[in-house]
């Protein structure tokens, strides 16, 4: 058991949604307690016909004026969608509009249709996956605010300096993915944060040791049954939503058995969980949540130290 007190993140991929609509629900989560609110980062939703999808960035920084405390992040940044220089300009300034807040989500990019419907070179996955690499020594870089030369296989610097600099001194870097070969040496040598994507938690234990000093966050799908809800309805709806071909085992039930099962996910070394909730997370289930199963579990883990 970790004594360190479990965090709880909501996500909410913007998907034919507004940017209303996403801002009233990172304020919900704010309100009821919960410690973090995500984003996808895409150019479309991937297996979706064509419905509203904000940009991922712009719509973190309405999020960040919007909220006070909440930390905000993306679950997980496309990397191959920006040039590593510019990325870390974005990701400085939202931290200084935010006032310290962000929590900086990459992966190389799994959803190779999308390069190919929008017209990015991306490379094969092991090019992304070195690209990546490439990304995160150079943030390293342009977050000190000092000068400097790089040299990459697939990005070069010359003189190049990243101010304004972060309000943090460093923005903990979340790296999603369950991949032993391209993911984790990535995660072990550069993250803050090991984001365990929702398909590969049965395979947590396994990764687990691959990770370094990492610590795990991942990624559940909830269907929270009310009381007077049908419990197989609610597992439809959300399976619907997130099949578990992509999404690993659904998660459904009360907040008692809901509160059972994350005191084991904890037990397995997980700090955060980021919930996906099957009804687009209201705010009377994100009050439940927090009352009836976050609440107790931090309890638990304070009556621990």
């Amino acid at each position: 058991m970790h004594p360190r007190t479990p965090q709880f993140g909501v996500f909410v991929p913007q998907l034919n949604t507004t940017p209303d609509a996403v801002i009233a629900t990172a304020r919900a989560a704010e309100r009821t307690g919960f410690d973090s609110f995500w984003v996808m980062d895409h150019l479309y939703g991937p297996g979706a016909p064509p419905v509203d999808v904000p940009e991922s960035w712009i719509l973190l920084t309405a999020v960040a004026t919007a909220t006070s405390s909440i930390r905000l992040g993306h679950l997980v940044g496309c990397a191959p969608l920006r040039h590593p220089a510019l990325l870390a300009k974005m990701a400085a300034t939202l931290d200084q509009i935010s006032r310290g807040r962000l929590d900086l989500g990459l992966g190389w990019g799994s959803v190779e249709e999308e390069f190919d419907r929008f017209g990015i070179g991306a490379g094969s996955r092991r090019e992304r996956a070195q690209r990546l690499a490439e990304t995160l020594e150079i943030l390293e870089l342009m977050f000190t605010g000092e000068r400097f030369d790089y040299v990459g296989k697939h990005f070069q610097l010359r003189n190049a300096w990243g101010l304004p600099v972060a309000k943090q001194d460093r923005i903990p870097i979340h790296i999603g993915g369950g991949g032993p070969t391209l993911t984790m040496p990535l995660v072990a040598e550069h993250a803050d944060w090991w984001n365990c994507v929702a398909g590969a938690r049965e395979r947590m234990d396994e990764l687990a040791p691959l990770r370094g000093d990492a610590r795990i966050s991942a990624q559940y799908p909830v269907g929270l049954v009310h009381p007077g809800d049908d419990p197989e309805e609610v597992r439809a709806k959300l399976l619907r939503r997130m099949p578990e071909s992509a999404w690993g085992p659904a998660v459904v039930g009360t907040s008692k058995k809901l509160l059972a099962y994350f005191t084991g996910e904890r037990a397995r070394g997980v700090e955060l969980f980021i919930l996906r909730f099957h009804d687009h997370a209201p705010a009377r289930t994100l009050e439940l949540f927090a009352a009836e199963v976050a609440t107790p579990l931090r309890r638990a883990a304070a009556a621990e130290r």
